[in-house]
């Protein structure tokens, strides 16, 4: 298999309004960011993953896109942007853009021109309709707006500002392809795609996602804009198996480096329930099998793996699947070592790396995402209670990732100088931020930091096969074999002890959050304890 910079890098995802704020205004910009850029050099990441700043009116906040090649004031302008590119190339950082290409939003130019001239080209980069079909918006609602002008409706599965584009119009998709290499030119590390599995949708046949002539688009796209490149490409696909993500990320396919695939994240939902109808325990065994097939059937040189606990659309791990209580730091830990040594690529979403949590909303006012607003509008008119709402919020809704990042322990966690900050920042902040965790040399910063230099410096963690070991249901244990080299990784995934043995001798600590003597002495995993050993011959 050839190796690409990606198969070793750790990725870092920034979502800029909650990063860091340069200019007072509550809101995080580039600047801010570049400003943390030693901080995440230090941390050892090879390529931040850049939530959307181009022009948009954050209907979505930035997934609402009017202009790809411009930078929304609220960031800052294109200048910033390409000293961003600059600043983080001269540490060894590359920035992966996240590319918005299922819709844009309605203040478009292209929308704008489909909407006022109807015999225009641009009508035909959307979908129209004289009457409505009975898709439904992932944001709630029928997925059809009616236009009085025109008299026909219009095609959005999520927001109503977020029109879905026509993929089917060839000079839709060379406009598109114009503009990532506009993007690659600048000298970006690559794209993460938004949604992508959607570009292929069929409306008038019920097909929003993996649709027939997907795979054909994103060939095409490959040729036309970052096949000729060393670039690293991840397609978010809710609905992938492992056969599908092969067909993305297959070498021999040439379509994309990976894809986020987000079969253990539904375990965080009632199986066949509405998302806002939680899961109140993980079920360990079945995220066993799930991160089994996709380690085993995804195999080596066939495609490739994304790791990821976490991200802007999803709640911490640490308040859904961790322990925010006595085990915070012990459980960050564990989840961490169990996922990094898994062969692909991980994501850290920002504040992740020192085991921020979920807020405790209690009521609308605090806020801001659509898709949480609009459950909560649906949930009253169904006669749902208020309490009830806000705890589904509180565990599931999206704002519980964009809150502010919590840097020091001074006003605001140090994000801005101002109170009004766009989310409130969490309470917790005066114990939970980046200045106590680079103190304290036991911190998860520092259990992060180790991964990432682990999988730089070994290529068993490319290379070595994925075993799942038969252990007691609250234990998840692997081990990855490569020649006659063996690693073991146990991580106990509760707050109880766990019975454990093997009979194996072990030469090196790779990695550890406990105590590996007591372990091996008492034959027990205390609550949360994980550890990578370096197994004898």
């Amino acid at each position: 298999m050839e190796k690409h910079w990606w198969h070793k890098a750790t990725v870092y995802q920034i979502y800029p309004k909650s990063f860091n704020d340069s200019n007072g205004d509550g809101i995080g910009d580039l600047q801010g960011i570049i400003s943390k850029l030693d901080y995440l050099q230090k941390l050892g990441i090879t390529a931040i993953w850049l939530s959307p700043v181009y022009q948009s009116p954050m209907d979505d906040n930035g997934y609402d896109i009017s202009n790809y090649e411009a930078i929304a004031d609220i960031f800052g302008d294109m200048a910033d942007m390409e000293e961003l590119l600059d600043q983080a190339k001269q540490r060894g950082i590359r920035i992966i853009m996240d590319l918005v290409v299922n819709h844009t939003s309605d203040e478009h130019a292209w929308f704008i021109e489909a909407k006022e001239n109807p015999s225009s080209p641009e009508r035909d980069f959307y979908i129209w309709r004289a009457q409505p079909n009975d898709l439904q918006s992932i944001f709630g609602g029928s997925a059809w707006q009616y236009d009085e002008k025109s008299g026909q409706y219009y095609l959005h599965f999520f927001s109503k500002k977020q029109p879905d584009l026509n993929w089917g119009n060839d000079q839709l998709r060379q406009q598109i392809y114009a503009m990532m290499n506009f993007w690659i030119d600048k000298g970006i590390g690559g794209f993460r795609m938004d949604v992508i599995d959607m570009i292929g949708k069929i409306p008038d046949q019920g097909i929003s996602t993996n649709g027939p002539k997907l795979h054909d688009y994103l060939k095409e796209m490959n040729r036309a804009s970052f096949g000729v490149h060393d670039l690293m490409t991840v397609g978010e696909t809710w609905g992938a198996s492992p056969e599908i993500a092969k067909q993305y990320s297959n070498p021999e396919h040439h379509e994309l480096s990976m894809v986020f695939q987000f079969e253990h994240i539904g375990l965080q939902h009632k199986l066949g329930a509405p998302k806002w109808d939680y899961e109140r325990e993980l079920n360990i065994p079945a995220l066993k099998e799930i991160f089994n097939k996709w380690q085993t059937e995804l195999e080596l040189g066939q495609g490739w793996n994304s790791l990821f606990w976490n991200n802007h659309d999803l709640p911490r791990i640490l308040s859904i699947w961790g322990d925010i209580g006595i085990y915070r730091e012990k459980s960050a830990k564990a989840l961490a070592i169990l996922l990094h040594l898994m062969r692909g690529t991980p994501y850290i979403y920002q504040g992740e790396e020192i085991g921020m949590t979920n807020y405790p909303f209690t009521d609308l006012e605090e806020i801001n995402d659509i898709e949480s607003l609009n459950f909560a509008q649906e949930a009253l008119e169904e006669g749902q209670n208020m309490p009830a709402i806000m705890d589904s919020i509180r565990m599931i809704g999206r704002d519980n990732a964009r809150t502010p990042m919590q840097w020091t322990r001074s006003e605001q966690a140090g994000f801005s100088d101002t109170p009004n900050t766009w989310l409130p920042v969490n309470p917790n902040y005066q114990t939970i931020n980046v200045e106590a965790a680079l103190a304290d040399p036991e911190s998860i910063f520092y259990t992060y930091q180790k991964l990432i230099k682990l999988r730089k410096d070994n290529e068993w963690l490319i290379d070595a096969n994925f075993e799942l070991l038969e252990t007691a249901d609250k234990i998840f244990a692997y081990k990855r074999v490569l020649d006659q080299d063996s690693y073991l990784v146990v991580a106990n995934l509760s707050n109880q002890e766990q019975d454990f043995a093997w009979s194996s001798s072990f030469e090196e600590i790779i990695i550890a959050n406990t105590d590996i003597q007591g372990v091996l002495t008492n034959r027990r995993l205390r609550p949360w304890d994980a550890f990578c050993l370096k197994l004898s011959h």
